[in-house]
């Protein structure tokens, strides 16, 4: 043993004598972890010419900027990649990936977090932003991770979602017998039922053909949805139903998450944080412009029962065994916080 140790210290002696320093392996590793860079495939529905998608462009391209492309997120919008479940699937294997997804499909992994994007809960933006911010969500997204999902930012919102078709629907028993798209979300599918209509599930870019050629009598979605994809050439009413809020969350996995710097970390959360901020900003201007748009282009507008559509989708609640009993009325509570505190 001692003379090993003496081998190396004479080895060490030397290379000090010719100037030179033992390498610092530690440090080299820092290096070529922050030089490397990593490639992630970033998975979402919505169309190019969409505000989302355009929010979601912009602070992929801050986030490739300031990490001098140690960080290149590549968007793919408009089902170019996996949607739905199948995006989610993706981050669970461990796949170099963000899907972008309604918080209905974390429920495969953690029930309750479906409850969050139930029907007619929120009545504003800044209500669903504020219950973000609650240890309820807080405690949903920590176990979420413990299954292979860690959530970047879930304050990314497309409006509220209305019924878009050719006819007026005032009450459920003008949508009897309507055959409604819907994304392939039981959520949804239990929704619509409960409103009166007959849920159909079918791919977002199919759907334009599904209702200009009657496969489908109409859609469920937003202002900005309705606008930027041109439904408004194929369905020219819109009934406020407000019977969900469009939010999506950001979702990575952890494994892939602990492959960037802790540098690249902040500069992910700072830019996403960032791009949520001014998507909600031009969210609440589009909203307004869009539906001057919409109507300028022929598109009605028409309010709705809004307490038997509450009334009848409460039921909703009840419908998924594994959510727990109480978890709508633990929304609730926080809802009333929220509102008391506005």
């Amino acid at each position: 043993m001692i003379k090993v140790i003496g081998t190396v210290l004479t080895a060490v002696a030397l290379l000090v004598g010719c100037g030179e320093k033992p390498a610092d392996t530690t440090k080299g590793a820092d290096v070529a972890k922050t030089v490397e860079p990593i490639d992630i495939n970033m998975s979402l529905v919505f169309t190019q010419n969409e505000l989302l998608t355009q929010e979601l462009i912009k602070a992929t391209d801050k986030i490739r900027e300031r990490t001098d492309g140690g960080v290149n997120i590549k968007v793919y919008p408009g089902g170019q990649l996996p949607v739905y479940k199948d995006n989610l699937e993706q981050v669970v294997n461990g796949a170099d990936w963000i899907a972008v997804e309604d918080l209905s499909y974390l429920g495969d992994y953690v029930p309750d977090f479906a409850a969050l994007a139930g029907p007619m809960l929120y009545n504003s933006y800044d209500e669903y932003l504020a219950m973000m911010d609650t240890k309820l969500v807080a405690d949903l997204t920590a176990e979420v991770e413990k299954k292979g999902i860690k959530v970047l930012n879930a304050d990314y919102m497309f409006g509220f979602r209305h019924m878009i078709t050719n006819k007026e629907i005032k009450s459920s028993a003008d949508m009897a017998g309507m055959r409604i798209r819907v994304p392939g979300s039981q959520l949804f599918i239990s929704t619509l039922t409960s409103m009166g209509a007959a849920p159909a599930s079918l791919p977002f870019p199919e759907t334009y053909a599904g209702v200009q050629q009657g496969v489908v009598d109409g859609l469920e979605g937003s202002i900005l949805t309705m606008y930027s994809t041109k439904m408004y050439e194929v369905a020219k009413n819109m009934s406020l139903t407000k019977h969900f809020l469009g939010t999506v969350g950001l979702y990575i996995s952890p494994k892939v998450w602990d492959k960037f710097t802790p540098e690249q970390q902040q500069i992910i959360n700072e830019e996403l944080a960032a791009g949520a901020i001014s998507n909600t900003t031009e969210l609440v201007k589009l909203d307004s412009e869009y539906t001057q748009k919409l109507q300028d282009l022929g598109v009605k507008f028409n309010e709705v029962d809004s307490a038997e559509f509450s009334k009848l989708t409460a039921d909703v609640y009840n419908q998924f065994p594994a959510w727990s009993d109480d978890i709508r009325s633990r929304i609730g509570a926080e809802l009333e916080k929220i509102r008391a505190a506005e």
